[in-house]
This record gives C-alpha cells, sequence and structure tokens, in this order.
C-alpha cells in the first residue's frame, strides 16, 4: 500500500500521435500515465515526471529519502529516461537488450533516489518466441534462424516504410513478394554476401530485426477501436486513476518531436480521433537524447 505504480510510455516519439492518445486514455484507467520521450535535445514529459516525483516527495516527508524504481521490458529505455531526467549521461545506455547487469541507485534530489534495473520478463505475460523478437527481449545476433521472424515484421509494418528504408521499389518487377526475396534484395543490396556472391540471409535478417527493434521500421499496436457514438453516450464516461494526494501534469501531445516517417503513418485514422491531450508544452525541459532509441518503461 505504501508504493505506487505509475506507467511511462517512453518512445513515444516513435508512434502517430492518435495512436499515443488512445493508449494514454485506455492506461490512464488503470494507473496514471506520462507519455515520455527520452531526449537530451527533445524531451517530452520531463516536466510532468519530475513534478509528478516531487509530489512523492512531498507526501513522504516524513522519511528521509524515497526510491523510485525504474522497471519495465529490457530495451526500453529505463536507463534512458533516467539520463533525461538528470540531464546526463549517467547510466549507460545502447539499442540492445540486456545493456544494464546491476541495479544502480542515483541521486535526482537531496531525498529522492532513481533506481536503474535490469530488464524484466514476465512469465505470465504469455509471449511466444516471435512475441520477445519483436518487442526486443532477444537480441536479434543471438537467434538461430532469424529469417524465421521477418514475415512477422512484413505484417506490423506497412509496405510503404520498408521500401522507403532500403531504397526498394514498393511495386513493380524489381519488387519482392515473400520474404526470402526481400531478405536477398537487402542481402545484396547492403553487401552483405557469402562466397561465390551469394546473398547471406542470415546476415540480412538481423539487419532487419535490429531495425524493427530501434524504430526505425514505424510500427506499433493498434489501440482499442473507438466505440460507436450512441454506444458512447449511453455509457458513463471511464474515470482516470488517480493518486491521493497527487495530481499529474496535463500534457500537449503536439509538441513531440517526431520523424518525418510516423508522421506520415498517422493516415486516415489520425483525423477520427479527435481532442488532444490539452496542457502545457513539456518539450523544452532540457533533457537528455540518449544515443540508443528510447525505451518505455512503467516506473
Amino acid at each position: 500500500p505504501h508504493k505506487h505504480l505509475v506507467f511511462v510510455l517512453n518512445k513515444i516519439d516513435l508512434v502517430p500521435n492518435w495512436v499515443a492518445k488512445r493508449w494514454i486514455g485506455e492506461l490512464s484507467q488503470i494507473r496514471p500515465t506520462i507519455a515520455f520521450h527520452a531526449s537530451m535535445t527533445h524531451a517530452f514529459g520531463k516536466g510532468a515526471l519530475i513534478s509528478l516525483l516531487r509530489q512523492f516527495g512531498k507526501l513522504n516527508a516524513d522519511k528521509k529519502q524515497i526510491s523510485v524504481g525504474v522497471i519495465g521490458y529490457p530495451n526500453v529505455g529505463k536507463s534512458s529516461v533516467i539520463n533525461t531526467l538528470i540531464s546526463k549521461k549517467s547510466c549507460k545506455v545502447a539499442p540492445i537488450p540486456g545493456e544494464t547487469k546491476i541495479w544502480q541507485y542515483i541521486t535526482l534530489f537531496r531525498n529522492i533516489y532513481l533506481i536503474d534495473c535490469p530488464g524484466v520478463v514476465v512469465d505470465t505475460a504469455g509471449d511466444t518466441e516471435t512475441d520477445s523478437v519483436l518487442k526486443g527481449v532477444v537480441r536479434a545476433e543471438r537467434l538461430e534462424t532469424p529469417e524465421d521472424y521477418i514475415d512477422a515484421i512484413q505484417e506490423a509494418v506497412k509496405r510503404e516504410h520498408i521500401a522507403a528504408l532500403y531504397g526498394l521499389p514498393k511495386t513493380g518487377d524489381d519488387s519482392w513478394n515473400s520474404s526470402e526475396e526481400l531478405l536477398e534484395k537487402i542481402a545484396v543490396k547492403c553487401g552483405r554476401l557469402l562466397k561465390g556472391g551469394e546473398p547471406c540471409l542470415r546476415s540480412a535478417a538481423i539487419y532487419i530485426i535490429n531495425d524493427y527493434q530501434r524504430g526505425r521500421l514505424p510500427h506499433y499496436v493498434a489501440p482499442p477501436e473507438l466505440k460507436d457514438d450512441e454506444e458512447e453516450k449511453s455509457k458513463p464516461k471511464a474515470e482516470t486513476a488517480e493518486i491521493e494526494g497527487v495530481e499529474l501534469d496535463r500534457q500537449n501531445l503536439e509538441n513531440i518531436t517526431r520523424s518525418k516517417e510516423v508522421e506520415e503513418s498517422k493516415g486516415v485514422a489520425a483525423n477520427e480521433n479527435g481532442d488532444d491531450v490539452e496542457g502545457e508544452d513539456d518539450g523544452g525541459d532540457g533533457s537528455s537524447d540518449s544515443e540508443e532509441e528510447a525505451e518505455a518503461p512503467a516506473s
């Protein structure tokens, strides 16, 4: 009862605005939720998270100090979030799972400590091996047959994004019709060849998986569908989860700096979502851009 859980959605810059808004709305019904982009220069959510932690400090003013654990799947950016909050690279980061191997205590304020810890994989999540690979839990180099996961990546990523990243035609005779053809074309284009000039499919597959895990191939898990207007009106509005004595700052997701590919992936659905998450500009907190891809922790 003395511990509070808050969701921090990191790498929020890697998904379209309407997707972020809908997921924040869903998760906010369970726990207080903060959108976050870990970055040294274009951080988002830093001010809101620091404000929240200060309030926790005041709630526990009778204690000498409080410790805040940052937990989540491997490769979701737990260390990057901490580096952003303290505005310097204190925790070692890398765009691969398993970089953090020990617990590390970092001072945020005089009475508030952050705990950086290795990633946690929950057995009860029911993930398949493919799910684990796509979530970035497993390093592509350690997969016995990385070629087996390219079909799943093609299902998750729009064809135009794959074509744009690797400089391939989206349609026509020079395009691809199967995962094997895609791997062959990328292997040849990137010079990943075996003896005799044969394309190395394994190397090309690892290349694609790494691009997927690091956000170079735009993708997201679709949020729950919007309900019918009449059905929505007939039901009471869902309440937002709250912690007594703590108030979350409202965030304006329009202030997130996104890549061109992510902006273009909004599509028609971007117009369906409607309202913004109103509030102040969180983007100018002078935060911390890590050299890895930002990650999505729940602390």
